[in-house]
């Protein structure tokens, strides 16, 4: 029998339509799922749900800005009325650059905003069906800032931060209620965002800070985000049934190895 396998089953993957959110849906749907992508850029996920579509999979396109709470009500309890949802990705984030002098009150209510209340927000607007259904599992993108000094990341480490101890803490109470909860903290992934960065910031300079960037890992090289979804898809499936409260490093031996 196949291992990892999700027929029949239903996902939500917020922040789904580009980087490792796009390849955890991919994978997710290539599992059996039906994927449901809930991004802020409903052009960019209907293209996303496409890919999969063309692939063979199911998956469905949804509008929301994932830090407002009504947005996420709206879309999450529609969704709730038409079936179950048995998985919930809190993919969405932001980054910020800068120390605690140089970060903006703008710029921390933004990272907070989207980084640490969009957990909050589709997780309270989730966990009451997933109680009702008898079980589920909730995977939440953190980071390892969250848990490693990075220079200037103030105010994202304090975010992903939060999202880990949100994990942890959305495992112990929901433990006798059959809903896993863990997370994965990704060092450097290669992504879209990653060469928008370098192109915004390093411009005619862009392969000399990659290859730094890049040799900030150990294993010498960024992840890939299939890397991530790989991670994400076991964590997902009934083969991690005894895992929940954890914390998933995939950091190319960032956290232990330097």
């Amino acid at each position: 029998m196949a291992k990892f396998r999700l027929d029949g089953r239903s996902a939500i993957v917020t922040g789904g339509a580009s980087g490792i959110g796009l390849a955890i849906a991919q994978a997710l749907a290539g599992a059996g799922a039906t994927v449901h992508i809930v991004d802020l850029n409903l052009d960019a996920a209907s293209a996303a749900t496409k890919t999969i579509e063309d692939a063979g999979g199911l998956a469905f396109a949804h509008g929301c800005n994932v830090a407002k709470q009504a947005e996420v009500d709206a879309v999450f309890s529609k969704l709730l009325s038409e079936g179950r949802i048995d998985v919930l990705v809190n993919n969405a984030g932001v980054a910020a650059i800068g120390t605690v002098e140089t970060t903006t009150a703008e710029d921390m209510d933004k990272v907070l905003s989207v980084n640490v209340k969009s957990v909050y927000h589709c997780t309270k607007a989730i966990i009451g069906g997933m109680v009702k259904q008898g079980g589920g599992v909730i995977l939440n993108m953190a980071s390892i800032s969250a848990t490693c000094g990075l220079s200037d990341r103030f105010a994202y480490s304090m975010s992903k931060g939060a999202v880990l101890s949100m994990t942890f803490s959305i495992a112990k109470d929901y433990l006798k209620k059959n809903i896993r909860c863990n997370a994965i903290s990704p060092a450097r992934v290669h992504t879209p965002f990653v060469d928008g960065y370098l192109a915004a910031n390093y411009a005619g300079r862009e392969e000399e800070v990659f290859a730094t960037l890049s040799a900030a890992q150990p294993i010498g090289r960024m992840g890939q985000p299939a890397e991530v979804a790989n991670l994400a898809l076991f964590l997902c499936s009934d083969e991690a049934a005894f895992i929940t409260g954890v914390d998933y490093p995939l950091d190319g031996g960032y956290v232990n190895l330097r």
